[in-house]
């Protein structure tokens, strides 16, 4: 046989072990340039700017 917990375990010592295992939103900023959400630190998935400089020309990709 295998082992087996010699106890219940209860409610509250469940509940406190997963205590931090809740999700957490992402932070996103605003582009200054056209106004969408991004994560910070990113270039803009909607026009390529970053930092107020265009890094990406997303016009080639459509």
């Amino acid at each position: 046989m295998t082992p087996l917990p010699k106890r219940k375990i209860s409610p509250g010592r469940r509940d406190r072990r997963r205590a931090h295992d809740a999700l957490k939103a992402r932070n996103v900023v605003i582009c200054p340039n056209c106004g969408e959400t991004r994560l910070p630190h990113r270039v803009c998935p909607n026009c390529g700017h970053y930092q107020g400089r265009e890094i990406l020309d997303i016009t080639e990709r459509e």
